[in-house]
């Protein structure tokens, strides 16, 4: 699935009529040479630990799985799938079971799970390769409250949900449209998953997360890709993926597992996360969460290959440390950020596509401790080599709200990773020596040859932030960082234009949510 499908039906049509699908600049002709649909990294990865030292985790993970096991809640077709693999299992209660695999087991499984896969947008020219070289930035995902500087911190509503999709398809430095960018508490619980996705399909042309809080759910999701993409192509391509934690310690829940068989049955993507809290859920050294993270994320990638050998399925770590002294997340640390890396050279070792970290952070505002605890834990899925980075636009508040402000702070961040990755070119042009030679020494290069060739590319050029004199700031009112993206998202909005689709494919959606809604009554918890 590393070749680029031939575009759908909906695309197809959106491409021959309307303007250009692609998102606009952040300015005209702003970094127009650092646009891609996504990152091929040109930087090496950085490998913390030796090859010994990975041994080791390797072998703790082998064992955790063949000594303690994974408890499988609620889903005996889960259970029927590791035993007939080869695990042993025994009861537990009467709806849960143990089940434990041998050492390599997890592992032979996990070989028909491709190392690459793409992920097919409407808009094909916005297709992501997940794997390999590849880097698929996504904004962040779950957060219940909504908050802003002019004073808000509430509940997230359908409006906050769809403006948040718009925001993410405005940026280019965005890849995907990610989930459940917040949680929109007006519209109830059994129904919201068929506004989300539509609000993704409808105001985004980029892949998307489907919803995995139920098993209907999750099919309710593949269903609508059928009707956007049409059933064929559903068939032969992977067009929506499903975000799946675990319940850590070593618990796969059947809500979880049932959701994971749906999508691959359909043949589409799964991501396998333990959330790990350091001394909460996980060992809080850091090698002991490494290893039981690795167990956890093996044992449930393993159930999509059982269920469809060549499922795609990503690997997955969400490790964070804790304050001992109250028992709060901390995010944005460095010992979860070493963690980050060590996940990228056992996902390698695995040949996994893998999904870790982003712009974390516990602060409750738009601010320096926001955006230092951000690149901390950025820079590590960066660095380790992540292929698929939820949470890379406005995670704030320890993940329980989502910032407008820290959205388009993070996304001009984001810009800026896409120049760090691309790496340096050293050739005969690079190395500028014509630059120096045109008028020799004593005299400045701003008229040379070179750099009037190189100056619109050269520099990555930020969106967002104030590099005037203190002078020239301050007569024009000392706006802080904070307050330039409050003016910048809502300019954002205010020009939004919702990218072409097919009317009849539009209202084919909107029929199938009508009926599903209409179909049961409102549940709101």
């Amino acid at each position: 699935m590393t070749e680029t499908p031939l575009a759908p039906p909906s695309a197809r049509r959106s491409r021959s009529r309307g303007r250009s699908q692609s998102p606009r600049s952040n300015e005209p002709g702003q970094n127009l040479h650092l646009r891609v649909p996504y990152i091929t990294r040109n930087i090496p990865t950085y490998d913390l630990l030796s090859e010994e030292a990975l041994d080791r985790i390797e072998a703790t993970a082998e064992r955790i799985l063949a000594e303690i096991g994974i408890e499988v809640r609620d889903d005996p077709e889960a259970v029927r799938l590791y035993r007939e693999a080869g695990a042993s299992v025994s009861d537990v209660s009467a709806n849960a079971w143990r089940v434990k695999f041998e050492p390599g087991m997890v592992r032979e499984i996990l070989k028909t799970a491709p190392a690459e896969f793409t992920q097919c947008a409407r808009n094909s020219a916005n297709n992501v390769v997940i794997g390999g070289k590849a880097s698929v930035f996504a904004p962040s995902y779950g957060s219940p409250f909504i908050m802003d500087i002019d004073g808000t911190r509430r509940y997230g509503t359908i409006a906050d949900f769809e403006n948040l999709v718009k925001l993410g398809q405005s940026s280019p430095w965005l890849h995907h449209s990610g989930g459940t960018i917040c949680e929109p508490t007006d519209v109830p619980v059994n129904k919201r998953h068929l506004d989300m996705v539509y609000a993704h399909m409808r105001y985004s042309d980029r892949g998307f997360l489907g919803s995995i809080t139920a098993p209907e759910r999750a099919a309710d999701s593949i269903e609508m890709c059928r009707i956007l993409f049409g059933s064929g192509f559903v068939d032969n391509n992977c067009v929506i993926m499903g975000n799946f934690n675990t319940t850590s310690p070593l618990v796969l829940d059947g809500v979880t597992t049932q959701g994971i068989r749906t999508y691959a049955e359909a043949g589409q993507a799964s991501i396998h996360l333990p959330f790990l809290l350091g001394g909460a859920v996980s060992p809080l050294t850091m090698a002991g969460s490494v290893a039981q993270c690795l167990a956890e994320s093996m044992s449930s990638c393993a159930l999509t290959q059982l269920v469809r050998p060549g499922a795609p399925t990503v690997l997955a770590g969400f490790l964070s440390s804790m304050s001992l002294r109250t028992g709060s997340p901390t995010f944005g640390t460095p010992e979860p950020a070493l963690g980050s890396l060590v996940m990228g050279q056992l996902a390698r070792r695995l040949q996994l596509p893998l999904r870790c970290a982003g712009n974390f952070s516990t602060s409750k505002m738009p601010d320096g401790q926001a955006m230092q605890q951000s690149m901390m834990s950025m820079m590590s899925a960066i660095q380790g080599g992540a292929n698929y980075i939820l949470h890379s636009a406005g995670f704030l508040d320890g993940l329980l709200s989502m910032s407008y402000e820290k959205f388009v702070m993070d996304t001009d961040m984001c810009g800026a990773l896409h120049a760090y990755m691309k790496g340096m070119e050293v050739d005969e042009d690079a190395l500028g020596f014509d630059a120096l030679a045109q008028f020799g020494p004593g005299e400045h290069l701003f008229s040379t040859d070179h750099t009037l060739r190189h100056y619109e590319t050269a520099y990555w050029d930020s969106a967002l932030n104030d590099d005037q004199p203190w002078e020239t700031w301050s007569e024009q009112g000392g706006i802080d960082a904070a307050q330039r993206a409050n003016t910048r998202w809502k300019k954002i909005l205010a020009e939004y234009e919702a990218p072409h689709m097919d009317e009849g494919i539009d209202e084919a959606l909107k029929d199938y949510i009508a009926r599903k809604k209409a179909s049961m009554p409102d549940a709101w918890y």
